[in-house]
Formats: structure tokens, sequence, C-alpha cells
């Protein structure tokens, strides 16, 4: 007699057999308690059946429960890149946030609707729409971010210029201590694209381009968002020292923050003529041989290390600079009424403070808001040193 073995699971069924008599596999499943059909219902049953497949797993009426899509929202800044985004193929809705940050007011510590309220004005009165319109806008892109709950991820697209980086830490900073609960936060920021020279923007790529862009997104951690927090209180504080301490420390969480703000500080007067360094190039692209708005615009472009000034944000400040009495430039209009193709020259009061032999505030005085800093009266408060690389108090 010997013992054969058959595993059940981690039972063992153990059963006495006789070494006499040959045995078959079917008969040792039979003494389990196996029953085989006869022939006949083998050949009724081979002629209903399909062929195997693994749909015969499947009961009769199931049906897979559909995963619901991830719901995402794709945030920009502007509509150019928005418009690439949708076309890209990109799930999700596409939402623009922008706002000219680097210009007028931007005071900290004002409620939500105040401070919309104080940028509306500001965009009304330099004319980039009516009240009511700039309101309504920046009121709309506010509440969409406020309600991040009712999406999966909230991606932020964003590059490296100054325009872009103040969006971000405003963005940022909305969400900076936050319970974000079930939503995830990440981020696309881009300083380059292979085989876009020069690179300038999110605008300049095409959907596929676009696209290839969202693999490469990066959770957003709590450092970036502290960082964002200090460098907008910073950047709308009324005493503009602590956002210069910040430039100089450590803004590595955010790759190109340092660097947006740096140029955010150069547009405070130069200690050597009064000229933010906008205005300067401008003078110095009428010195050497621009004619025109658009002319200007482009020479203005080609001196920026990272290009974040919009053509009517440009054309604000040339017309800044043409207010008499004593004007640094001249503005001839066209018959066609359009401002690129107007003419501008540079007049002898220019072109002594181009060369740093007068000084525009002392010409002119000063009213202007860089973020939370307001420069007014006969004299600015704070002057930038080129040379030094720092603000200098006056």
């Amino acid at each position: 007699m010997y013992l054969a073995r058959s595993f059940v699971g981690w039972g063992v069924v153990a059963m006495a057999t006789d070494s006499s008599q040959p045995r078959t596999a079917a008969d040792l499943m039979r003494q389990l308690g196996f029953r085989f059909p006869g022939a006949k219902a083998l050949g009724a049953a081979a002629a209903f059946r399909a062929p195997v497949s693994l749909d015969d797993t499947i009961p009769i009426g199931w049906s897979p429960r559909p995963v619901p899509a991830r719901r995402m929202l794709h945030v920009t800044n502007g509509d150019s890149a928005a418009e690439t985004i949708r076309l890209s193929g990109v799930t999700g809705e596409v939402a623009v946030t922008a706002d000219v940050l680097h210009e007028g007011p931007a005071p900290g510590g004002l409620p939500p609707e105040r401070w919309r309220k104080v940028r509306a004005r500001y965009l009304a009165e330099s004319g980039y729409a009516d009240y009511d319109s700039c309101l309504a806008q920046l009121t709309a892109r506010d509440r969409l971010l406020e309600d991040y709950r009712s999406y999966d991820e909230v991606v932020l697209w964003f590059e490296h210029d100054l325009f872009d980086q103040l969006l971000l830490i405003r963005v940022l900073d909305g969400f900076a201590g936050r319970n974000l609960g079930g939503t995830e936060l990440t981020l696309i920021c881009i300083g380059e694209f292979p085989g876009v020279l020069p690179f300038h923007g999110l605008g300049q790529l095409n959907p596929q381009q676009m696209a290839s862009l969202l693999p490469r997104r990066q959770r957003v951690n709590e450092g970036q968002k502290l960082l964002a927090r200090d460098a907008w209180r910073a950047f709308c504080a009324p005493d503009p020292t602590g956002l210069e301490a910040l430039v100089g420390s450590d803004t590595s969480a955010l790759p190109f923050l340092g660097g947006a703000l740096r140029r955010h500080l150069e547009e405070f007067p130069s200690v050597l003529n009064g000229l933010s360094r906008s205005e300067q190039q401008a003078l110095r692209g009428l010195a050497e041989g621009a004619a025109t708005c658009e002319e200007l615009f482009l020479a203005n472009q080609g001196m920026e290390e990272r290009i974040y000034l919009g053509d009517w944000s440009f054309y604000r400040i040339l017309h800044e600079l043409a207010v008499p009495p004593r004007p640094l430039l001249r503005i001839e209009p066209t018959a066609s009424g359009t401002i690129r193709g107007q003419r501008v020259t540079l007049t002898a009061t220019g072109r002594e403070v181009l060369e740093g032999r007068d000084d525009w505030i002392r010409i002119r005085g000063i009213d202007r808001w860089l973020g939370g800093v307001h420069l007014q009266g006969p004299e600015a408060a704070w002057r930038w040193d080129g040379r030094a690389k720092k603000l200098v108090r006056t």
C-alpha cells in the first residue's frame, strides 16, 4: 500500500490505494469524487459551445463600470497659449489668468474684492478695457481658482519672464496653507524648448509641442508654495528692501523667480538719470536708429534677457516720456491713426538724460507704483544703482 496525496488549498487529502492494481489519473479523480459526463452529453456540449475565449468568464448581461474621466483644469498666461493647449488634445478645461502685475498698484493686505477693484481701476485708466469688463474678468479668474476642489488636478502652465513669474507667485500664494483635499496641484514652467530659438514663451509652441510638456509636469511642493507666498508679500509691500533681500536669497525652488524679480527692481529710477531700465532702452533704441513705435518695441525686446513687456505696455511708456513741457521724445501721429507706425524722435532733453547730464525725475517728478511701492513727488524715495545692483534710498 502507498499513500497518494492531492493538495486542495493548503489541506492534504490522503487515500489508500492497492499498488497491485494499475491506476490511471481518471481512476484517482473518480475516487476523489469527480463525475465524468457520458459521450452523448459531451457531443451535445461540443456542438453547442463556441470556441473558448476570455469573454466566456463574463456573466451574461454584465458590463464593466466606466472609469470616470480625470477632471483637470489647465491655467495659463494668456489667450494664445490657452488656445494652443485646447488644440493640443490635452483633456480638461483651459482657463487664463492674466494681469500686468508689473504695472500699477499692487498693494498688500487688501481683501480680494478690494484688490480686484484697485487693479480694475488702474487697467481701465490705462486703456486696457473699461472698468466693468476688467473687474468682471479679474473676478471670474479668481473664482475659477477658488473652485479648485471641483477638479482632480490643477495644472499651471507658465514661463520664465517677469510677467509670468508674478502671475505664478500670486496663484501659488492663494494655495499656500490650504488643504487641497483630493486636488493635485502641478506645474509646467519653462525657459526653453528644443528647436525653438530664441525662446520667448509658450505662445511660440505648436499644439504637438505643447502636448509634449504635459508629461513633464511636476507636483507643486510646500517649499515652492511658501517661497511664492514670501515673494508675493514682499512684492506687494510698501518697502522694497524685503523683495531685494529675497532676490539675494535661495530661490531655487522656483528657478526663474530670482531673475524675474531682479528685472522688476531695475524698473526703479536709476541713480544716474532717473530712468527705469525700460525707459533707458527706449531712448537708447532711438539713439541707435529706430524711427517708429514698432521699431522701438522690437529694439527693446532685443535688449531683454527675458521678454515680458507687451506692445501696449511699451507704447504707454513712450507716451509718458513724451509728456510736456520738457519731453524726452516726440511722437508724430499717423494718418491711419495706428500706433505702430507713428514716428518717434529723440529730443535734445532726451539725449541729455540718456547721457546722464540731466535727470528725468527732477525734470518731471514721479507718480508710479512698482508692486506695493508708491513712488511720488519731486524725488523718488528709492532708486536703482545698476552698477552696484542694489536699491538706494534717497
